[in-house]
């Protein structure tokens, strides 16, 4: 039996406190005082212990719905959508939800993929119609109502309802390190990208089926990623690393049940509009096939750097350039290297000399998908930021991360700006910006896999014994086959010392 299931997790001794695990907090803390004593009394203790109202959890669950209001703040020179003299972009308050209720016609009354084509998967478009329509209808009764407002703030309602939801799952997964999801709640990425997109329904679905394969549900689990993969793709690759730490623990049937639930999931919720309306559902796999390469990628910085020794004529055209304008190739290459980036996640999560934990392969197959990618959005960070928690909840790293989305985003809007004919600063600082991104987020990947390496620098093991988003794997030995293949050694706990 697993050392977690005989200790009590409200033990008091066994809560985390950042200002005396992480050298980081631990250093910052001395402007205020220092680290918390021995015989402090935490405001994290049981409430049955203490009477105090602001746990430690409160608090968090308080910090995200500051950062959720601040960001409806800086959003609100949008919301009546009078985008006149470039404000979306000058005011850094540009958003998707309110530019597509017109694009996709949802203004006039336009049912998602009946009527018009759809650029998202069909959970996303179900969301829009669901929001969409009814407040159509009000508008038709009411025509002083303004109708993109009030579609953006009751998106904006509903996702940050979603947003407060995944800390709370955080919390869930880490009962024992309550501040950890302090990271989530006080990230600069969700305060500027919160509700760009519709990217927090599919991080609130996948959420819950993390947490449903932690508590051993793996039907639920796969329903709730089928889900949010329906909403938007990447969820389903948290199913892969599902399945490489499964076949390494002996634990294979669950996680093909987990799969096979996610499979007729993604079905069952594409089979209403792909039947009867197959070119307009068509539209999101047409869109990323022809897409050409997109802002801030690795493949735009390339195309830049080609652009210092290359004019780019047919004849004079460096790699990526010619990727550029050969669309197809690209989709193979990129398609390519990631296929070789999972195996290479796959074979490294068998042969760790300890079992990795789910959060971190999960990080580095959406790390890897974002980098090898042809399109990286500005609200794609909102994809790791959760993973990223659960992950490595070290602040130092995650913080440096943060400084460089907040400098892409400033950066993007400037090449919005340059894009509209109003030239802000040269192409090279949006180019700067975004190699700070992809670099930050190659060097979590980077501590992620030491972490993997040795243990011993794992923030997570050291309060949890083994895997506590692992499910069924969760203190499982490792595979007798593997362990013989490997060492020649009988299996031991995962978890033991």
């Amino acid at each position: 039996m697993s050392t977690q299931s005989t200790a009590s997790i409200d033990e008091p001794e066994k809560v985390d406190h950042p200002s005396r695990s992480d050298r980081f907090v631990r250093g910052v803390s001395e402007l205020i005082g220092g680290p918390l004593g021995q015989h402090a009394v935490g405001i994290d203790r049981p409430a049955d212990r203490e009477g105090r109202f602001w746990t430690a959890a409160r608090i968090v669950l308080a910090l995200v719905c500051l950062t959720l209001a601040l960001h409806w703040i800086q959003k609100s020179p949008c919301q009546d959508g009078a985008w006149q003299n470039n404000v979306q972009y000058t005011r850094f308050c540009y958003t998707d939800v309110l530019a597509l209720y017109y694009a996709e016609g949802l203004n006039e009354g336009k049912v998602p993929y009946r009527d018009h084509p759809v650029e998202y998967p069909v959970v996303t478009g179900y969301f829009m119609g669901a929001l969409g329509l009814p407040v159509h209808s009000l508008g038709e009764t009411r025509p002083e109502l303004n109708q993109g407002m009030w579609f953006y703030n009751l998106n904006a309602l509903v996702l940050s309802v979603l947003a407060v939801a995944t800390v709370a799952v955080i919390l869930s997964l880490r009962r024992r390190r309550p501040w950890d999801a302090a990271m989530f709640a006080l990230s600069p990425a969700l305060l500027l990208t919160a509700t760009v997109n519709w990217d927090l329904l599919a991080i609130g679905l996948g959420a819950f089926g993390l947490y449903a394969w932690a508590k051993r549900w793996p039907v639920a689990a796969g329903v709730l990623l089928g889900l949010a993969g329906a909403a938007k793709m990447w969820p389903l690759f948290i199913l892969g690393p599902i399945l490489v730490l499964a076949i390494r623990a002996s634990r294979v049937r669950q996680a093909l049940t987990a799969i096979g639930s996610a499979v007729v999931t993604v079905v069952l919720v594409n089979l209403p509009v792909a039947v009867p309306y197959r070119e307009n559902w068509d539209r999101f796999f047409e869109l990323n096939t022809e897409r050409p390469i997109d802002w801030g990628t690795l493949w735009y910085i390339g195309r830049y750097l080609d652009g210092k020794w290359q004019s780019g004529a047919p004849g004079d055209q460096g790699v990526f350039q010619w990727l550029s304008g050969n669309i197809p190739t690209l989709n193979y290459l990129s398609y390519a290297l990631f296929g070789l980036a999972c195996l290479a996640i796959g074979a490294f999560a068998l042969l760790a000399p300890r079992r990795p934990r789910l959060a971190q392969l999960a990080f580095l197959v959406v790390a890897a998908f974002l980098i090898l990618s042809k399109v990286w959005s500005q609200q794609f960070v909102l994809w790791l930021l959760p993973l990223a928690v659960l992950a490595r909840p070290r602040w130092g790293a995650f913080l440096a991360w943060q400084f460089a989305e907040v400098c892409y985003f400033v950066a993007f809007y400037g090449e919005l700006l340059g894009a509209a004919g109003k030239q802000v600063f040269p192409e090279g600082v949006f180019v700067l910006a975004a190699s700070l991104r992809l670099i930050t987020v190659a060097v979590l990947c980077g501590l992620i896999v030491r972490d993997i390496l040795r243990p011993e620098h794992d923030a997570v093991r050291a309060t949890y014994p083994d895997d506590p988003d692992g499910g069924i794997i969760d203190g499982a030995p490792d595979a007798p086959w593997l362990l013989r293949l490997r060492n020649g050694r009988e299996p031991t706990p995962a978890y033991s010392r």
